[in-house]
Protein backbone atom coordinates (compact mmCIF):
# COMPACT_ATOMS: atom_id res chain seq x y z
CA UNK A 1 0.00 0.00 0.00
CA UNK A 2 1.28 3.47 -1.19
CA UNK A 3 2.18 5.70 1.87
CA UNK A 4 1.17 9.16 1.85
CA UNK A 5 2.18 12.42 3.47
CA UNK A 6 -0.21 14.96 4.67
CA UNK A 7 -1.35 16.90 2.07
CA UNK A 8 -0.87 14.52 -0.58
CA UNK A 9 1.89 14.58 -2.88
CA UNK A 10 3.99 12.14 -5.12
CA UNK A 11 6.42 10.23 -3.29
CA UNK A 12 9.59 9.11 -5.31
CA UNK A 13 11.88 6.55 -4.50
CA UNK A 14 15.67 7.28 -5.40
CA UNK A 15 17.98 4.56 -5.52
CA UNK A 16 21.22 3.57 -6.94
CA UNK A 17 24.29 0.95 -5.98
CA UNK A 18 27.58 2.31 -4.78
CA UNK A 19 29.47 4.78 -6.25
CA UNK A 20 26.47 5.71 -8.89
CA UNK A 21 25.97 9.16 -7.64
CA UNK A 22 23.00 9.01 -5.39
CA UNK A 23 24.26 11.49 -2.83
CA UNK A 24 25.07 14.23 -5.45
CA UNK A 25 21.84 13.79 -7.47
CA UNK A 26 19.69 14.06 -3.66
CA UNK A 27 21.57 16.68 -3.16
CA UNK A 28 20.36 18.36 -6.74
CA UNK A 29 17.36 17.84 -5.63
CA UNK A 30 17.44 19.94 -2.18
CA UNK A 31 18.77 22.65 -4.10
CA UNK A 32 15.09 22.58 -6.10
CA UNK A 33 13.35 22.59 -2.73
CA UNK A 34 12.81 19.26 -2.75
CA UNK A 35 12.57 17.42 0.50
CA UNK A 36 14.91 13.88 1.01
CA UNK A 37 14.26 11.38 3.60
CA UNK A 38 17.53 9.43 3.69
CA UNK A 39 17.15 5.66 4.30
CA UNK A 40 21.25 6.16 5.37
CA UNK A 41 20.63 8.96 7.62
CA UNK A 42 17.36 6.97 9.35
CA UNK A 43 19.38 3.90 10.13
CA UNK A 44 21.70 6.24 12.05
CA UNK A 45 18.80 7.26 14.08
CA UNK A 46 17.51 4.14 15.51
CA UNK A 47 20.78 2.88 16.52
CA UNK A 48 21.63 6.00 18.24
CA UNK A 49 23.18 5.54 22.06
CA UNK A 50 20.04 5.35 24.23
CA UNK A 51 17.97 3.20 21.52
CA UNK A 52 16.81 -0.60 22.13
CA UNK A 53 18.41 -1.33 18.83
CA UNK A 54 22.05 -0.48 19.40
CA UNK A 55 21.15 -2.33 23.13
CA UNK A 56 20.19 -5.50 20.88
CA UNK A 57 23.27 -4.79 18.68
CA UNK A 58 25.55 -5.09 21.46
CA UNK A 59 23.95 -8.18 23.28
CA UNK A 60 24.45 -9.98 20.12
CA UNK A 61 28.08 -8.97 18.69
CA UNK A 62 29.38 -8.03 21.99
CA UNK A 63 30.45 -4.91 23.71
CA UNK A 64 33.63 -4.83 21.17
CA UNK A 65 31.07 -3.43 18.37
CA UNK A 66 30.77 -0.13 20.69
CA UNK A 67 32.80 2.85 20.61
CA UNK A 68 34.50 3.74 24.29
CA UNK A 69 31.91 6.37 24.36
CA UNK A 70 29.05 3.88 23.73
CA UNK A 71 27.95 4.61 20.26
CA UNK A 72 28.20 2.30 18.03
CA UNK A 73 31.62 1.07 16.06
CA UNK A 74 29.83 1.25 12.92
CA UNK A 75 33.12 0.28 10.34
CA UNK A 76 33.63 -3.05 13.02
CA UNK A 77 29.78 -3.62 12.35
CA UNK A 78 30.32 -3.42 8.38
CA UNK A 79 33.16 -5.92 8.83
CA UNK A 80 31.21 -8.48 10.61
CA UNK A 81 28.32 -8.43 8.43
CA UNK A 82 29.64 -8.38 5.07
CA UNK A 83 32.22 -10.95 5.99
CA UNK A 84 28.97 -13.33 7.05
CA UNK A 85 25.84 -13.71 5.53
CA UNK A 86 23.92 -14.75 8.43
CA UNK A 87 24.79 -12.32 10.65
CA UNK A 88 24.17 -9.24 7.90
CA UNK A 89 20.61 -11.34 7.49
CA UNK A 90 19.90 -10.60 11.54
CA UNK A 91 20.86 -7.10 11.53
CA UNK A 92 18.21 -6.80 8.39
CA UNK A 93 16.04 -8.33 10.50
CA UNK A 94 16.23 -5.84 13.30
CA UNK A 95 17.33 -2.75 12.07
CA UNK A 96 14.76 -2.80 8.52
CA UNK A 97 11.67 -2.58 9.97
CA UNK A 98 12.33 0.21 12.58
CA UNK A 99 14.07 2.50 9.88
CA UNK A 100 10.85 2.08 7.68
CA UNK A 101 9.01 3.24 10.77
CA UNK A 102 11.23 6.35 10.82
CA UNK A 103 10.36 7.03 7.19
CA UNK A 104 7.07 6.71 6.90
CA UNK A 105 6.96 9.37 9.59
CA UNK A 106 9.30 11.52 7.64
CA UNK A 107 7.11 11.20 4.76
CA UNK A 108 3.94 11.81 6.67
CA UNK A 109 5.09 15.01 7.51
CA UNK A 110 6.43 16.00 4.02
CA UNK A 111 5.24 19.53 2.59
CA UNK A 112 7.54 19.67 -0.35
CA UNK A 113 5.83 19.88 -3.49
CA UNK A 114 6.94 16.04 -4.14
CA UNK A 115 9.45 14.08 -1.62
CA UNK A 116 11.89 11.85 -2.27
CA UNK A 117 13.14 8.91 -0.46
CA UNK A 118 16.50 7.86 -0.90
CA UNK A 119 17.91 4.64 -0.01
CA UNK A 120 20.83 2.55 -1.45
CA UNK A 121 18.36 -0.95 -0.51
CA UNK A 122 15.04 0.80 -1.80
CA UNK A 123 14.23 -2.40 -4.02
CA UNK A 124 16.11 -4.98 -2.22
CA UNK A 125 13.86 -4.04 0.97
CA UNK A 126 10.59 -3.30 -0.81
CA UNK A 127 10.78 0.49 0.45
CA UNK A 128 9.68 0.86 -3.00
CA UNK A 129 6.08 -0.01 -1.59
CA UNK A 130 6.42 3.27 -0.03
CA UNK A 131 6.86 5.08 -2.95
CA UNK A 132 4.63 6.20 -6.22
CA UNK A 133 7.86 6.02 -8.83
CA UNK A 134 11.56 4.53 -8.99
CA UNK A 135 13.86 6.32 -10.08
CA UNK A 136 17.50 5.36 -10.52
CA UNK A 137 20.54 6.68 -10.54
CA UNK A 138 22.40 4.95 -13.05
CA UNK A 139 26.30 4.37 -13.77
CA UNK A 140 28.32 1.94 -15.63
CA UNK A 141 29.56 -0.95 -13.24
CA UNK A 142 33.35 -0.26 -13.79
CA UNK A 143 32.75 3.77 -13.34
CA UNK A 144 30.89 2.39 -9.56
CA UNK A 145 34.09 0.57 -8.93
CA UNK A 146 36.20 3.38 -9.84
CA UNK A 147 34.43 6.43 -8.05
CA UNK A 148 33.70 4.16 -4.66
CA UNK A 149 37.53 2.89 -4.75
CA UNK A 150 38.87 6.39 -4.87
CA UNK A 151 36.20 8.17 -2.95
CA UNK A 152 36.81 5.77 0.27
CA UNK A 153 40.32 5.14 -0.41
CA UNK A 154 39.84 0.82 -0.72
CA UNK A 155 40.18 -1.84 -2.51
CA UNK A 156 38.50 -3.23 -5.82
CA UNK A 157 37.46 -6.09 -4.22
CA UNK A 158 36.11 -4.18 -0.69
CA UNK A 159 34.25 -2.34 -3.27
CA UNK A 160 32.48 -5.67 -5.60
CA UNK A 161 32.17 -7.02 -2.50
CA UNK A 162 29.47 -4.38 -1.08
CA UNK A 163 28.31 -4.62 -4.86
CA UNK A 164 27.06 -8.07 -4.53
CA UNK A 165 25.16 -7.78 -1.66
CA UNK A 166 22.60 -5.12 -3.37
CA UNK A 167 21.04 -6.13 -6.93
CA UNK A 168 22.95 -5.45 -10.06
CA UNK A 169 22.56 -2.95 -12.48
CA UNK A 170 19.98 -4.92 -14.99
CA UNK A 171 17.85 -6.02 -11.79
CA UNK A 172 17.70 -1.87 -11.03
CA UNK A 173 16.81 -0.77 -14.67
CA UNK A 174 14.15 -3.54 -15.06
CA UNK A 175 12.24 -2.23 -11.71
CA UNK A 176 13.19 1.84 -12.43
CA UNK A 177 10.41 4.14 -14.05
CA UNK A 178 12.48 6.43 -14.20
CA UNK A 179 16.44 6.46 -14.91
CA UNK A 180 19.30 9.47 -14.52
CA UNK A 181 22.48 8.25 -16.29
CA UNK A 182 25.25 9.53 -14.07
CA UNK A 183 28.57 8.68 -16.19
CA UNK A 184 29.76 12.44 -16.73
CA UNK A 185 30.20 15.77 -15.18
CA UNK A 186 28.69 16.86 -11.78
CA UNK A 187 26.94 19.67 -14.27
CA UNK A 188 25.55 16.93 -16.75
CA UNK A 189 23.92 15.37 -13.76
CA UNK A 190 22.86 18.44 -12.13
CA UNK A 191 21.34 19.22 -15.79
CA UNK A 192 19.90 15.71 -15.48
CA UNK A 193 18.31 16.36 -12.07
CA UNK A 194 16.61 19.90 -13.00
CA UNK A 195 14.50 18.24 -16.15
CA UNK A 196 13.09 15.27 -13.78
CA UNK A 197 12.23 17.74 -11.33
CA UNK A 198 10.84 19.73 -13.78
CA UNK A 199 8.73 16.72 -15.04
CA UNK A 200 7.86 15.66 -11.50
CA UNK A 201 6.58 18.96 -11.07
CA UNK A 202 4.12 18.98 -14.41
CA UNK A 203 3.44 15.32 -12.46
CA UNK A 204 1.82 16.90 -9.59
CA UNK A 205 -0.14 19.97 -11.49
CA UNK A 206 -1.60 16.79 -13.37
CA UNK A 207 -2.58 15.28 -10.59
CA UNK A 208 -4.16 18.56 -8.83
CA UNK A 209 -6.47 18.63 -11.89
CA UNK A 210 -7.41 15.68 -11.93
Amino acid sequence: MTVRATPPHLIIGLTGGIGSGKSAATHFFSDFGIEVIDADVMARVVVESGKPALHSIAEHFGRKILLADGSLDRSALRQRVFADHTERLWLEGLLHPLIRQEIEKRLHSSSSRYAILSSPLLLETGQDALTDRVLLIDAPETLQVERTRLRDNTSTDAVTTIMASQWNRNQRLARADDVILNDGKLEQLRDRVRAMHEAYCAMCTANQSE
